[in-house]
């Protein structure tokens, strides 16, 4: 009797694919306050790349990540017009060609994109109707409201690939912890029981076309593709 294939056991929630509360417990996002926030503490969260800022505003405490420079007791403005390292604006009030990060997708949402270490976006345009061109590594623009907010500066860690994971078992636990499946073996390479594609005499792939609304454990190979092969 074959087992469950890897996505239909992920699918279920069983205890070897869940990630751990402990990895998310701070949640990133931004204060509805304005005014003077102070950086309480620097924090190593195993559930995100970049090192956390614990910032206090008022009575009113939350976490970002932290940028490029951040020191504990530094001072960082939330609302004000200051372009500097940290501080906390609208995207319709920084200047074009600043450096931004954590940025809004929707007013409110406490910041969704560019939160990885080391990344950054770039403001590019102003445009008419409240609208602001926001352009991303990738060299695409995204035109957000002017009423979103962001971060200025560099999100810090930008060097965490650079130290090499000398031991599988080192590897094994990072990725654990931020809940991703590892390791990721092809499908061909196991028994013909436990996937569709498996047993590959050869490595010799059947091709397969999912449909778009397949249950997990059907949907493997092209989901509902257009086309296949070669015109």
């Amino acid at each position: 009797m074959g087992k469950r294939i890897i996505q239909q056991a992920r699918g279920k929630g069983s205890f070897t694919y869940r990630v751990r509360k402990k990895a998310y417990q701070h949640k990133i996002g931004y204060s509805s306050k304005i005014g003077e926030a102070e950086i309480l503490s620097l924090i190593h969260s195993a559930g995100h790349s970049a090192p956390l800022m614990k910032l206090k505003v008022d009575e009113d405490i939350f976490f970002m990540p932290a940028f490029n420079g951040a020191v504990v007791g530094e001072k960082i403005q939330i609302g004000k017009k200051e372009v500097s390292p940290g501080n906390i604006l609208q995207i319709k009030d920084i200047p074009t060609s600043t450096r931004v990060y954590n940025i809004e997708k929707n007013p409110g949402d406490g910041g969704k994109m560019m939160r990885s270490a080391g990344t950054s976006a770039l403001v590019s345009k102003k445009y008419d109707h409240n609208k602001v061109g926001i352009l991303m590594p990738n060299k695409k623009e995204v035109i957000l409201s002017g009423d979103s907010r962001a971060t200025i500066g560099i999100i810090a860690g930008s060097g965490k690939n650079q130290k090499p994971i000398m031991k599988a078992g080192n590897k094994f636990h990072r990725m654990r912890a931020l809940g991703k499946l590892y390791p990721i073996i092809s499908a061909v390479s196991v028994n013909a029981i436990d996937h569709p594609f498996g047993s590959g005499r050869g490595k010799r792939i059947k091709s397969k076309t999912a449909k778009r609304n397949a249950p997990p454990g059907k949907r493997v190979g092209h989901i509902r593709p257009r086309r296949t092969g070669k015109k």
